[in-house]
């Protein structure tokens, strides 16, 4: 039996597609790239756009002529998506080929699930916040690995539906999350990346994350470690010292701001001040020089105008991010801001948005320039994507390197002089 998993999303989902690999391989699947080859389809959604709802609803109802050619195949849904009542409705009703949806909380149940859809069709979409540990999980080979250590999220930023599908936070155990490591590494994996809604919020049985971080960093053989996602307003002075204390520890923050404008800030919720973001930027600099900052930024916030705009550009400038991951704004279902009133025209929204990638792909590709005649010190993570004649790996602070060295090296951390940079990408030499 062949298995195709399509995941959308964040590092979150990507990790829930892992367990969900991870049960099927124990129920005797193999997987498959090709969705017609498959006697088992699963799309595992995000709901955090609704360019990504549009793409999955598009491919499901293209899999209708392929459920009535082969109709013993069944086709799922699960993910972010299933746990927003109107679409798992709009499921049931139009998508009648669809065998089975379950939301996110309903996870470990899978097994369950999949074995009535054979029978008759299922919708899980209980709201079961429960953490179950010990669920088989199937990763990509190491040198790489993602580890949860908390789900669902209380901050209720008023663009985001996340806390409505997710939950309220919830931590894993620390000696739970310590041990999937240990074995992690025993099993060949040289970096893991820790991942939350709002990872630097975890606390359970008395450890805050700054503690957990130092715990993970003294398990031996570890080489480096990374955290998804930080909020603003739960860095502390605490986790500050550890990242510039812990050698382990990447010295990469993603730590999104979503607006320039202090107006429009306080009308997301985000419970902090530009001038109090940046002032964690200058902080981490003066403690950790060589740290590199990504960032998330929304353009066309309801409430912000083209002044409150220009404000996210000052940022910006001011921040000198080394990348942002940026999108116009897009109304979830349910939240705050789904009934606000937009001050800008969608013309004005896509201009700024234009107006903003060319000033970061400037700043982008100016820091990226800096590295070059630098060495870095790389982790081999596997052959480039773009070209296999290439490996490829990243520096500590995150930048994609591409150079030549033999699969055998793969898990090694290299010595690499850059001599050439785009954008996004340096390129190098290994040097022996």
């Amino acid at each position: 039996m062949k298995a195709f998993i399509e995941t959308y999303g964040c590092a979150q989902n990507e990790s829930d597609s892992e367990k969900l690999r991870g049960m099927l391989k124990n129920l005797g699947y193999t997987f498959c790239d090709d969705v017609k080859s498959a006697d088992l389809a699963i799309y595992n959604t995000c709901a955090v756009r609704e360019g990504a709802e549009l793409r999955v609803l598009g491919n499901i109802g293209a899999l209708k002529n392929e459920k009535t050619k082969r109709p013993d195949m069944l086709i799922g849904i699960c993910g972010c998506m299933m746990q927003q009542e109107h679409i798992a409705e709009e499921i049931r009703q139009k998508y009648r080929h669809v065998d089975f949806v379950f939301g996110t909380h309903a996870l470990y149940r899978f097994p369950e699930i999949l074995q009535k859809a054979q029978h008759e069709r299922v919708f899980d979409l209980e709201t079961d916040e429960e953490i179950v540990e010990g669920t088989p999980v199937l990763r990509d080979p190491p040198p790489l690995a993602k580890v949860p250590i908390m789900y669902g999220c209380n901050n209720f930023c008023a663009y985001c539906v996340v806390p409505y599908v997710r939950g309220r936070e919830r931590s894993r155990k620390p000696e739970d999350i310590l041990t999937e490591i240990r074995q992690l590494v025993a099993d060949g994996y040289k970096e893991v990346t820790l991942l939350g809604q709002n990872v630097n919020s975890y606390t359970a049985d008395g450890v805050t994350f700054p503690q957990l971080l130092t715990e993970v960093c003294k398990i031996d053989g570890l080489l480096r470690v990374r955290f998804v996602t930080s909020h603003p307003k739960d860095i502390s002075d605490e986790l500050i010292e550890v990242i510039a204390r812990e050698n382990k520890i990447c010295k990469h923050l993603h730590l999104p701001i979503q607006a320039g404008s202090d107006k429009v800030l306080a009308d997301m919720n985000r419970g902090y001040t530009a001038e109090k973001y940046l002032a964690i930027i200058k902080k981490l600099r003066e403690k950790v020089p060589q740290i590199t900052f990504t960032s998330d930024i929304i353009v066309g916030f309801p409430t912000e105008d083209n002044s409150e705009f220009e404000e996210t550009l000052k940022v910006l400038r001011e921040a000198e991010f080394d990348m942002i991951f940026s999108f116009i704004f897009s109304p979830r279902k349910g939240t705050p801001a789904e009934n606000m009133e937009s001050v800008l025209t969608d013309e004005e929204k896509h201009a700024n948005f234009e107006k903003m990638l060319e000033l970061q792909n400037e700043i982008s590709k100016r820091k990226a320039d800096a590295y070059v005649g630098t060495v870095q010190q790389v982790l081999i993570e596997g052959k480039s994507k773009n070209n296999e004649q290439f490996m490829s790996g990243r520096t500590d602070g995150a930048k994609i390197v591409i150079f030549e060295a033999g699969e055998d090296m793969i898990g090694e951390i290299v010595n690499v002089k850059i001599t050439r940079a785009t954008t996004w990408t340096l390129y190098g030499e290994v040097l022996r």
